[in-house]
């Protein structure tokens, strides 16, 4: 095998013109669709992405009014958070938070008897409620299933989810679940997902609009 000599500040586009010419046509999405399937697939090296991410209508274009609006991210773990581009979110005027690993959060899920991350939910709609919030869940189910049925509701109406949580309990479920409500989503159907899939796809977003 040949190694391919590549200078440090080009190994990302390359990697970029593989996926591209092992991606295809894809004629099944839109530009926006396809540059956040590119990242997730840089991200993961996983080709199943290209059939198994789900976009609601629209989804992708609705992200990016929502970032140029200066949105809130939310985040379901601070290893999506840590992910997250800070110069693209200072650009555009954007704010990102976790609150799962905040002690009133963790107060509030031993009281209750929930998980941390329905608790985060919980503090993310007392603080955002009112807001167009984008919610990017890469590991808890729960919290997919909380935004349920706080959209179902009627107590908050995100500008866009982002669910994709990785594991075998409940995370079949709770992703199709989120794509019955009524909200826009952008989904990794089945089993696969994780916390650097979510980032990937706020990054996604944000390089849009962000030109590094």
């Amino acid at each position: 095998m040949n190694i391919e000599h590549i200078k440090p500040y080009d190994i990302e586009k390359r990697s970029m013109e593989i996926i591209e010419s092992e991606m295809g046509v894809a004629s099944h999405l839109t530009e926006a669709e396809r540059l956040i399937v590119k990242r997730v697939i840089h991200t993961t090296a996983d080709f199943d992405y290209l059939k198994n991410l789900r976009f609601s209508e629209n989804a992708a274009e609705i992200g990016l009014q929502a970032l140029r609006s200066g949105t809130v991210i939310i985040t379901d773990t601070n290893m999506s958070l840590a992910g997250i581009s800070k110069p693209a979110l200072k650009a555009l005027g954007c704010e990102a938070y976790c609150f799962t690993a905040d002690s009133d959060v963790s107060a509030a899920a031993k009281s209750n008897g929930t998980t941390r991350a329905v608790a985060a939910v919980d503090k993310a709609a007392m603080l955002y409620g009112q807001q167009k919030f984008i919610y990017a869940v890469g590991n808890a189910p729960t919290a997919l299933i909380r935004l349920h049925e706080l959209i179902t509701e009627k107590k908050i109406s995100p500008a866009l989810i982002i669910g994709v949580p990785v594991g075998f309990v409940n995370v079949v479920y709770s992703k199709e679940l989120i794509m019955t409500a009524d909200v826009p989503y952008i989904v990794a159907e089945g089993r696969k997902g994780g916390s650097t899939v979510s980032a990937a796809i706020c990054n996604a977003l944000l390089y849009q609009l962000y030109k590094r």
